[in-house]
C-alpha cells in the first residue's frame, strides 16, 4: 500500500547540502516525491509503503549532513500525487516565513585536496567550495537559500559546473557559491608597481557583464597575483586580503618592522595580534594545544583559539631574547622542522638567539607584548590555503580597518579606507553582504569560552526556554556590542559588532539590524536598551517608536546566562566587570544579585571607589589606583612610594583635589577598575592603550605556584559591602617588602574568587537556590573564573556561565531581550 507524507523540516537545513542529501536518501529507499527549500526550512512529499516512510522520516534527523542542525521534522498524511520519481523542485519564498541560515564554513577536506591536485580542472582556483563548505550567510540577500538569493547570482555557472550543480552524485549538487576559474569570481591586486593592467580591480568590474574565460590562462593570472601578493609579504610588505566576511590585514608575523609598521599605520598599539599558522603542525611548534584546542582549530568553524606561547613559564608572561627586526631566510630552518632548526647555529646567531631559544622566540616581540598567550587560527578559505602554503611562514591576519572602526567590506571601500595602510590590497569581485570579525574562543576548565562571536557560529540562534508572543529587538551595550533579534523559540543574537564609538561603527549595527529583520522576518514590537543615558544603542532604542524597557547592564549579564541554561529562577548572579550603569546612578561592576529573569535584589557590592577625570581613568590605570588608595585611606603606605613617585609632577595632588570637591570624581564599584588599580600599584601597567590592557597583563604575569592569598572584608547591610581596603593593604605590604609582582598578582587573584565564592555560599543560605549564574568582562580571567568554578562546585553550589555567547558584553544583548520578555510575562 502506497503512503504519501507531507514532511517539514526546520534548523539549519539550507546551505549545508540539505536537499541533495534528502534526494539521495530518497533515491536509496525507492521513495517518490519531492523536495524543497522554502522560506521556513525544507519541505518534502514523500510516497512509499508505510515502513519505508518511517525510515525516511527518522533519516532525515539521524542522518543528516554533518553541518546541518535539524531541530524538527514534523510529518502529515496528505494524499498520494502519483509521483514516479524524486526530484528537486524550485524553492518557494513565502511572505513572514522564518528559516535559519548557516553561518559561512571554513574550506573542508576534500576541496582543500582538490585544491593542490594538479589534476583536479580546480587546481589552485582561490574560491574552491562545495555543499560542505563555503561561504553562506556573508552572501546571502534574503531566503530561500539559493543563487539567485546571494552575491553569485552574477556568476553565470560554465557547463561543467551546470552539470555539477544538476547531478545529485556529484559533491557541488546544489552547491550556491559553486564556480570555477572559466566562470566564477577572481582575484585582483591593487597597489603594486608595473601590474598588468587586467590586474587592477576598478569600479566598473562590479557592472561589466562577466564572460566564461580560458581555463588555463586564468590559472596563469590569478598565480601571477598570489606569486606578487606571497613576494610582497616576504619582504616585509603589508596585504590588505579580501576574506568571507571582510577584509584582513597581513603581515610576516616573524619580522618585528613589518610587525611594528602595521601597528603605527593602524592604530593599534599594544593589543595583541591574531595569526594564522600554514599548518597545525607548525602552530604546534610555537604553542602548546590540547586534543580540544586542536579540534577547535580544525572545526568547521575555524576560529581564533588563544593558545599558550611555549616557553611561557607557570609564572606568568613569557619572556623573550631580543632579536633585530632583519629576519630574512630563518623560517627556511623552521619549516624543515624543529629538530634540524636545533642542530643549527647559523639562524640562531644570525638573530641574536641562545641555543635554548624556542621557535616562539622567532615571531615578532610585539605580537602579543607582555602575555603568554597568542591568537592562533589556520588557513579557512581558499585563497588562504594558497598565501600560506606559498608564503611558508606565520602571517599576522588582523582585520581590515583603522582601530575601533568596522572591517572593510566593499572593493572601493577598502581601497579607500586601507590604502594608506596596506602596501597593496588583494581584492575579488564576490561580494560580501554581511560583515563579519573572525570568531576568538579559548579552552577552560569549564569548557570551550567564546571570547567573541561571529564568522562561524553567528548567525545560529539560541533555542528559548519559551516562547515569545510579540517580536523583541535588544540593542545591547557600549562596548563589544551586539544586537539580539527574539522570535517565538529563538533568540537570533548578531555577529560582534564592536565599540560603538563612532559613526561607521553605528552604520553597520544599524545595517546588521535591517538585514536580520529582513532575513529571519522578525518585526519587532518591544525593544529593549541599557539604561545608560549616553550610549548610542539606547538613544537609537528610544527613537524607534516602540515600547522600550530599560534594563540595568548586570542583570542582563546574569539572566542571559540564566536564560542559556533554561533557568527562570530565582538565582544567585555574579556579575563582574568594568562599567555599568546602576540604579542609583552610580556606576556598577562588582555586583551580586539574587534574580530571576524578570528582576533583582542587589545583595552585594564591591565597596566604592572615585574614579578622578572618569575615563581618563579607565585609560591610566595609575590614576585609579590613586582613587582606590585615597577611598581607603592608605596613599601614605610605603608600597604606595613606587606608584607616587612614576605619577607626574604635581599630577597625584590635581587628583586628590578632584577627588574631595567631587569634581568628575563618580564613584564606582567596579571590579574591573579594581584590577586596573593594582596592576598599576604592582608596577604591571600605568597607562592602557587598550580596554582591559592592565587587568590581563596582571593576569598573566601572575604566579601560579606563588602560596598565600589576600581577603576581602564585609560590611553586612543591604546590600553588604566588600571592602576592598584589607586587599589593597596587604597587597602594599607586600610590595613594600620587595615581593615580586606576580606573587602579589595571584595573591590578588585568589581573593576575588574566594570573595565571590564566599558571598554565593552566604547568599545561598537565604536564597533558597544554588544555582550561581557568573557574567561579566573579568569573569574572562582564567584564574578567576577557574578558581570560582572550583570554589562554589566544592562549596555544593551550581555555577553556570555562558557555553554559547562571550561572557563579556557581546552576551547582554541576549540578556536584555530575555528580561524584556520576562517583564512582558510578570516572570
Amino acid at each position: 500500500m502506497t503512503r504519501a507524507v507531507s514532511l517539514h523540516v526546520t534548523g539549519v537545513v539550507q546551505g549545508v547540502g540539505y536537499r541533495p542529501f534528502v534526494y539521495n536518501l530518497a533515491r536509496r529507499l525507492g521513495i517518490t516525491g519531492w523536495v524543497r527549500n522554502a522560506s521556513d526550512g525544507v519541505w518534502c512529499l514523500a510516497e512509499g509503503s508505510p515502513e519505508t516512510l518511517t525510515a525516511f522520516e527518522r533519516a532525515l534527523r539521524d542522518e543528516a549532513p554533518p553541518m546541518a542542525v535539524v531541530e524538527s521534522v514534523v510529518a502529515e498524511d496528505v494524499d498520494p500525487e502519483g509521483a514516479s520519481d524524486f526530484v528537486i523542485v524550485a524553492s518557494h519564498a513565502e511572505e513572514g516565513a522564518m528559516t535559519l541560515v548557516s553561518p559561512d564554513i571554513a574550506t573542508c577536506d576534500a576541496c582543500r585536496d582538490e585544491l593542490f591536485d594538479p589534476g583536479d580542472r580546480r587546481y589552485r582556483y582561490p574560491f574552491i567550495n562545495c555543499t560542505n563548505c563555503g561561504p553562506r550567510f556573508t552572501i546571502i540577500d534574503d531566503v530561500p537559500y539559493d543563487r539567485p538569493m546571494t552575491t553569485m547570482r552574477n556568476f553565470p555557472m560554465c557547463p561543467e559546473c551546470t552539470a555539477e550543480y544538476g547531478d545529485p552524485a556529484d559533491r557541488r549538487f546544489h552547491a550556491q557559491p559553486d564556480a570555477c576559474f572559466v566562470c566564477g569570481p577572481r582575484l585582483y591586486l591593487n597597489g603594486t608597481a608595473d601590474a598588468p593592467a587586467d590586474w587592477m580591480w576598478r569600479p566598473e568590474v562590479e557592472t561589466s557583464p562577466r564572460p566564461h574565460r580560458d581555463l588555463d590562462a586564468e590559472r596563469i593570472r590569478s598565480d601571477a597575483i598570489l606569486k606578487a601578493a606571497t613576494t610582497l609579504l616576504r619582504d616585509g610588505g603589508i596585504l590588505a586580503i579580501k576574506g568571507l566576511g571582510g577584509f584582513q590585514l597581513a603581515c610576516d608575523a616573524t619580522n618585528e618592522a613589518a610587525v611594528a609598521r602595521l601597528r603605527d599605520r593602524k592604530r593599534r598599539w599594544g593589543k595583541p595580534f591574531a595569526v594564522m599558522m600554514p599548518t597545525l603542525e607548525l602552530a604546534a611548534e610555537y604553542c602548546a594545544i590540547s586534543t580540544d584546542e586542536s579540534e577547535l582549530l580544525t572545526s568547521p568553524a575555524a576560529p581564533i583559539v588563544l593558545l599558550r606561547l611555549r616557553g611561557a613559564g607557570v609564572g606568568g608572561a613569557r619572556m623573550r631574547v631580543p632579536q633585530p627586526a632583519d629576519d630574512a631566510g630563518v623560517f627556511a630552518d623552521v619549516r624543515r622542522g624543529l629538530s634540524e632548526q636545533a642542530s643549527s647555529a647559523e639562524p640562531r646567531a644570525r638573530r641574536g638567539l641562545s641555543e635554548q631559544a624556542t621557535p616562539a622566540d622567532l615571531l615578532a616581540p610585539s605580537l602579543a607584548p607582555g602575555l603568554a598567550e597568542l591568537g592562533v587560527m589556520l588557513p579557512y578559505t581558499p585563497l588562504h590555503h594558497l598565501l600560506l602554503s606559498a608564503v611558508g611562514i606565520p602571517l599576522v591576519m588582523t582585520s581590515g580597518n583603522l582601530s575601533e572602526e568596522p572591517i572593510a567590506t566593499g572593493n572601493a571601500e577598502a581601497l579607500d579606507r586601507l590604502g594608506q595602510i596596506a602596501d597593496a590590497v588583494l581584492l575579488h569581485d564576490r561580494g560580501i553582504r554581511s560583515r563579519y570579525d573572525d570568531s576568538v574562543v579559548r579552552v577552560v576548565s569549564s569548557g570551550t569560552e567564546i571570547v567573541r562571536r561571529a564568522r562561524g557560529f553567528a548567525p545560529f540562534p539560541l533555542k528559548l526556554p519559551f516562547t515569545s508572543d510579540v517580536d523583541i529587538l535588544a540593542l545591547g551595550p557600549e562596548q563589544k556590542n551586539t544586537v539580539t533579534l527574539l522570535t517565538g523559540e529563538y533568540a537570533f543574537v548578531s555577529q560582534h559588532i564592536g565599540d560603538m564609538e563612532n559613526a561607521e561603527t553605528f552604520a553597520a549595527f544599524e545595517r546588521t539590524i535591517e538585514l536580520y529583520q529582513r532575513l529571519f522576518r522578525v518585526k519587532p514590537g518591544i525593544v529593549a536598551y541599557d539604561l545608560h543615558p549616553e550610549y548610542l544603542s539606547s538613544k537609537h532604542a528610544l527613537a524607534l517608536g516602540l515600547p522600550a524597557v530599560g534594563v540595568q547592564h548586570h542583570h542582563a549579564h546574569v539572566a542571559g546566562v540564566a536564560a542559556e541554561h533554561g533557568i527562570g529562577g530565582p538565582f544567585i548572579g555574579v556579575a563582574l566587570d568594568g562599567t555599568g550603569y546602576g540604579t542609583d546612578g552610580t556606576i556598577w561592576g562588582g555586583e551580586v544579585l539574587l534574580a530571576t529573569l524578570g528582576g533583582f535584589e542587589r545583595l552585594a557590592r564591591l565597596s566604592h571607589m572615585p574614579m578622578p577625570g572618569g575615563a581618563a581613568a579607565v585609560r591610566r590605570p595609575a590614576r585609579m589606583a590613586i582613587g582606590a588608595l585615597s577611598a581607603a585611606g592608605l596613599l601614605g603606605h610605603p608600597g604606595a612610594e613606587p606608584l607616587r613617585a612614576r605619577m607626574a609632577e604635581g599630577e597625584e595632588a590635581t587628583l586628590m583635589r578632584m577627588i574631595e570637591r567631587g569634581v568628575n570624581s563618580p564613584l564606582t564599584s567596579s571590579m574591573g577598575r579594581l584590577f586596573d588599580a593594582m596592576a598599576a600599584i604592582c608596577g604591571v601597567r600605568d597607562d592602557a592603550r587598550y580596554e582591559g590592557q592592565a587587568a590581563i597583563e596582571l593576569e598573566a604575569i601572575a604566579d601560579r605556584s606563588a602560596d598565600g592569598s589576600y581577603r576581602f572584608g564585609v560590611s553586612p547591610g543591604e546590600p553588604a559591602v566588600l571592602e576592598s581596603a584589607p586587599v589593597l593593604e596587604a597587597a602594599l605590604d607586600d610590595v613594600a617588602r620587595g615581593v615580586p609582582a606576580g606573587t602579589v598578582s595571584m595573591r590578588f587573584h585568589r581573593a576575588v574568587a574566594a570573595a565571590i565564592v564566599d558571598e554565593c555560599v552566604r547568599a545561598s543560605a537565604t536564597a533558597e537556590t544554588r544555582v550561581v549564574a557568573l557574567a561579566g568582562g573579568v569573569l574572562m580571567n582564567r584564574l578567576v573564573m577557574d578558581g570560582a568554578f572550583l570554589g562554589l562546585t566544592g562549596a555544593g553550589l551550581q555555577p553556570i556561565t555562558h557555553v554559547r555567547l562571550p561572557v563579556n558584553d557581546g552576551g547582554v544583548s541576549f540578556g536584555q531581550a530575555v528580561v524584556a520578555w520576562a517583564r512582558r510575562h510578570e516572570v
